[in-house]
């Protein structure tokens, strides 16, 4: 196998030349114009961020995008499939609501939003696979019956996954609520009962009221509801929330990887990294810590696993912000906040069922 391409663009500007203009470039130096969008339905597949958090990907660069579409003969929609875990965007009336809160909206944008699972998330199509661990993946119907998937993806860490980028948004980003259950369920975190100061933040926060108090007033997950969704082990302030680290841990790695599958299937995709504002959590999250590099530019490629990769290794080879959740720049930055995490297992598996490549070359951009 080859070197894929990936395309980068720093964020040095211009006048006459800003960064919106720069994305633009981009993504017709890497190919995107390419793909035969006349009368094609185009997902464009983005995380709104959750209310009070500001990490997310700016609407502005969502235009860009869909007014190139538009120019093609395309019909651009904006999508995101709703949450498994409590906040606001679990259902379509709040994630629309969230979407918009957030500036997301067809002024800004250029596109109208769709929620791609529906009002209670169980609006999916079954696509099949024949993986090893899925057979079928749980699709929302609105990416699954889309034309084309064009990604937008906030690079940044992530408490399962390592980091989320554009293997994440493909995968637990266009599943549908069961899908999300699906991939969550064979990775379940533990209680470190001597870290546990008894604060409940994980009690009040966990979805399916998995999590009680025990007689020494410290948390403990009854796992026969838990499902492995990961907000405990976000929220708790304390280190005691941790994921548990086995060999059924790569089975979720694993499923990201087959998802992201099934959610290309059968037609074209592109796909663009953010490396701005590149926080330790999720966007999932109502809230963004201090970044742990200094932003770096945007990525694009046909192909999500190298694009990942890449996105990875200039993360890693860009020197740690002092005070951020990084405090050296010799070890993977992602490992040092999520220690029991390991994203190459995602990656190496995902290059194995045929998804993409990790090897790659850099193709800079002006």
């Amino acid at each position: 196998m080859g070197l894929s391409k990936v395309y980068f663009t720093d964020l040095k500007t211009r006048s006459g030349y800003n960064l919106l203009d720069k994305l633009e470039n981009l993504l017709k130096k890497s190919g995107m114009l390419n793909i035969n969008f006349e009368k094609k339905f185009t997902a464009i597949k983005i995380h709104f961020g959750e209310p009070g958090n500001l990490a997310f990907i700016r609407p502005n660069f969502v235009s860009v995008v869909s007014n190139i579409i538009k120019r093609k003969g395309g019909i651009p929609f904006l999508t995101d499939c709703n949450t498994l875990y409590k906040g606001k965007r679990a259902n379509a009336v709040d994630h629309l609501k969230s979407a918009l809160e957030n500036g997301f909206n067809y002024i800004t944008t250029g596109c109208n939003i769709i929620i791609g699972d529906g009002l209670k998330g169980t609006d999916y199509r079954e696509i099949e696979i024949n993986q090893k661990n899925c057979k079928f993946a749980k699709i929302g119907s609105a990416i699954a019956d889309a034309d084309i998937i064009i990604t937008m993806n906030h690079f940044k860490g992530h408490e399962m996954a390592g980091f989320g980028g554009c293997i994440k948004n493909l995968a637990m980003g266009c599943a549908s609520v069961g899908g999300k259950l699906e991939m969550h369920s064979s990775s379940k975190p533990i209680i470190k009962q001597d870290k546990c100061v008894g604060c409940k933040l994980c009690l009040i926060n966990c979805p399916k009221s998995a999590i009680s108090m025990n007689e020494s007033n410290k948390a403990t997950i009854n796992y026969d509801i838990c499902i492995g969704c990961g907000q405990c082990i976000a929220v708790c302030r304390y280190d005691a929330a941790r994921v548990k680290w086995d060999s059924v841990s790569n089975i979720f790695y694993e499923k990201l990887a087959e998802y992201a599958l099934a959610a290309i299937k059968n037609k074209p995709s592109f796909h663009i990294n953010f490396l701005l504002n590149i926080s330790p959590g999720c966007d999932c999250f109502p809230f963004n810590d201090m970044p742990i590099v200094n932003d770096i530019g945007i990525l694009a490629s046909f192909d999500p696993v190298a694009i990942d990769v890449a996105s990875a290794d200039l993360v890693n080879k860009t020197n740690y912000i002092p005070g951020s959740k990084v405090n050296n720049s010799l070890e993977d930055k992602f490992k040092q906040i999520y220690n029991n995490t390991d994203w190459r297992i995602c990656t190496e598996y995902a290059e194995k069922i045929g998804l993409g490549n990790q090897n790659y070359e850099i193709i800079k951009i002006d």
